[in-house]
Order: structure tokens, then C-alpha cells, then sequence
């Protein structure tokens, strides 16, 4: 399974680099603005805890492998919520690129929430951007940025990774694949995969 997951990953890696070369090679020939890349997954396993919990150990391996990808995929931008679970998820790849996340505070308002990032993300245009979210909010901006939508994620569900490449002209196109080690998931979350 961990040989599928890495060729999955490095898959993911070599869609990403291709994009961002062609996107150069666009840009100097005076083509079509370049895409954005957008990489959007959920924080990383988090301790035990109510309220604001940091994340695991096991998070926090996550967290490096993430910032591994992000290296290889050319993040220049991040966003975050205001919560120490995304933060925490993004710091090794923000202290590795020297990059200060854009926060976008979580809210109730889910919908609105995704409004924002999505806001956030379009300001980044023609870069590869790395969102960190929550099981509930990585779907609705996937749906916010132009993608499908998806069902929320499980609550043991933290390998999962959705790209958008969003192009000038309004077009998406999607990928969705799994990173880092895989999660356990129950049967009622495992019909919703």
C-alpha cells in the first residue's frame, strides 16, 4: 500500500511540475496568463483535546511530509485558519519557503468561510498555493474554487489531497489522491470515499 502511496504522490508531484513548466513556457511565449495551483487538504492528525488542540506526533510527520510536497510542487502561498491544527500542519513547508501563511479565520458559516479562501487563493494568480483546512471546509472550497462537490471528509480521514489547477479562462480540472500514511477509516466513512 505505502508503494502505491508514494506513486501516487510522485504522480501528483509530476502533474503539479508539468503544469508550472507549461505555465512558464506560456508565460514567456506571451501566451495565456498562467494557471493557479491549488493544493487543499486537512489539517493533520490532531492530539486529543477540546477547544484549539495542537496537532499528534503522527501530525507532525504528516506536517513534513506535506511540506516535502509542497517543496516539490513549487508552493509560494499559504493559507491557514486561525486554528493551531492548520497552522502547525503548515509550518515546516512556511519555515522551509519563508512564508508567512495567509490566515482566514475559520467561522461557523462554512459556506462563507470557503468564500473567503477561495477569495484569498484568486489573489495568488498564476502561483501554486497550499490551503490547509478542516474536514468540513476542505469540500466547500474545493466547490468555492470551481471543483465538485465533495462529501465532507471523515472524521479519521487525514490523507487525503485534492489539486485544482484553475486556469485563466475559468476552467478546473481536478485530481484527488492520498498523501503521508494511510488513515484508518470505518465503514460508514469508508462508503463515502
Amino acid at each position: 500500500m505505502m508503494r502505491v502511496r508514494t506513486f501516487a504522490s510522485c504522480w501528483l508531484i509530476a502533474v503539479a511540475l508539468g503544469l508550472q513548466a507549461t505555465a512558464e513556457a506560456a508565460a514567456q511565449s506571451a501566451a495565456p496568463q498562467s494557471p493557479t495551483i491549488v493544493i487543499v487538504v486537512r489539517h493533520a492528525e490532531r492530539a486529543p483535546g477540546s477547544g484549539d488542540p495542537p496537532i499528534s506526533d503522527i501530525g507532525q510527520q504528516r506536517a513534513t511530509t506535506l511540506a516535502e510536497i509542497g517543496k516539490l510542487s513549487g508552493v509560494s502561498a499559504i493559507i491557514t485558519t486561525q486554528l493551531q491544527r492548520t497552522r502547525q500542519t503548515a509550518a515546516p513547508l512556511a519555515e522551509a519557503l519563508k512564508i508567512t501563511p495567509v490566515v482566514v479565520p475559520a467561522q461557523a458559516d462554512v459556506a462563507r468561510h470557503a468564500a473567503e479562501v477561495a477569495a484569498a487563493v484568486r489573489q495568488q494568480v498564476g502561483k501554486t498555493v497550499l490551503v490547509v483546512g478542516h474536514s468540513n471546509t476542505v469540500p466547500a472550497i474545493v466547490a468555492a474554487l470551481g471543483g465538485p462537490k465533495l462529501p465532507d471528509l471523515c472524521e479519521t480521514e487525514y490523507d487525503s489531497l485534492v489539486t485544482l489547477v484553475l486556469e485563466a479562462g475559468g476552467s478546473v480540472r481536478i485530481v484527488r489522491t492520498r498523501f503521508g500514511a494511510a488513515t484508518p477509516v470505518d465503514a460508514a466513512c469508508a462508503s463515502m470515499r
